[in-house]
């Protein structure tokens, strides 16, 4: 019995050493390699990219796709990416994806992020004052929009956000209406007589009547964790979150689509703040500095920045005078109304190419 015992463990002690000794197929591991100092491309310049089998293993074919649009490629090694950004890539980060077959026909995706940049510098722009208006010090403005050639103003900081009509020649306030301390207010917008509002980080949006400033319903945030800038091309909204991003919004459900990245030739811009949306381009106050971004929306391309330096100096600057904001076009008058937080003057303006 001692014997049996003693050859069971032996028998079993062989079988577990050689179940272990057993020599385990080496996981497949690729790597995504992009060429290039950066990872920075201009549309319509090459990129050229190639899949790296870590363990030296056979590749046996590769399909390229950038944003989820597939590639062309002209290079006759499976493993290799030579091709052109196309011209119609949204700009920003975007993702460049390889799905690897191997092995008889095993697949993987290879993942890799590339900035794809516009192919052009921005014009930059100035300014010609028309008229001076007088303005609330005391609000802290987030959102200027014209609708039926009355000006309603959105201003921010809990405990004082409030959105109101006001007589932009005289800077009378003639209907306002004050939002729950808790709310930050932000940018607004009409669209198909609605008018919508932002509030910063609760995450939440308001629909009111325009005509009486009455609230109609509210809606949330998904994709987007804060609300900045909103205008309307009068088919969908834009909606900005203080990053590189400006969202497009479904206009019944009022929820992200998708969005563009706002950038140039050579680099990315955050921090567009209140929008507006003229002749065909999102008109964006950039936050913290003088100046008006002039954005494409189709694909993000930052085309023009105007220049608003000089223009707080001519405000009576206290201790509480803000930074510019606000931005507003009056299509009958062709012209462009602008103030910032805590200024005691707006200004009507015209915008030129330097």
């Amino acid at each position: 019995m001692k014997f049996y015992k003693i050859f069971i463990i032996t028998f079993l002690s062989l079988i577990v050493y050689s179940c272990g000794s057993e020599k385990k197929p080496t996981p497949a591991k690729f790597t995504l390699e992009v060429e290039g100092k950066t990872n920075k491309f201009q549309l319509n310049t090459s990129l050229k990219a190639k899949v790296v089998n870590v363990n030296n293993g056979p590749i046996e074919a590769v399909e390229y796709t950038l944003n989820n649009q597939k590639l062309t490629n002209s290079s006759t090694n499976p493993a290799v990416l030579e091709t052109t950004i196309p011209a119609d890539m949204l700009l920003g980060k975007q993702l460049l994806k390889a799905s690897v077959t191997y092995d008889g026909g095993k697949t993987v995706p290879v993942k890799t992020n590339i900035i794809v940049l516009s192919t052009t510098k921005p014009k930059i722009y100035t300014y010609k004052i028309i008229n001076t208006y007088p303005h609330d010090n005391k609000a802290y403005t987030q959102g200027l929009e014209f609708y039926r050639d009355t000006l309603f103003e959105s201003t921010g900081q809990r405990g004082q956000s409030s959105l109101r009509k006001v007589d932009f020649k005289t800077g009378n306030v003639y209907q306002k209406i004050a939002l729950e301390n808790k709310y930050f207010g932000e940018g607004i917008t009409v669209l198909n007589d609605t008018l919508y509002m932002l509030t910063w980080q609760a995450n939440t949006g308001f629909v009111f009547n325009p005509d009486n400033l009455k609230k109609l319903r509210t809606f949330s945030y998904r994709k987007s964790k804060q609300g900045w800038g909103l205008c309307s091309d009068g088919e969908k909204l834009f909606k900005s979150d203080g990053t590189e991003k400006i969202w497009i919004l479904d206009p019944k459900t009022l929820q992200e689509q998708y969005a563009i990245q706002v950038c140039d030739n050579k680099n990315t811009y955050v921090k567009s703040n209140e929008l507006e949306f003229v002749d065909g381009k999102i008109y964006a106050n950039s936050y913290q500095k003088p100046s008006i971004m002039i954005i494409n929306p189709k694909n993000g391309a930052l085309e023009g920045l105007v220049d608003f330096r000089g223009l707080k100096e001519k405000t009576t600057v206290l201790p509480s005078t803000d930074v510019f904001n606000g931005i507003a076009y009056h299509p009958t008058r062709k012209t462009f109304f602008v103030t910032g937080k805590y200024w005691d003057k707006m200004f009507e303006v015209e915008i030129m190419e330097k």
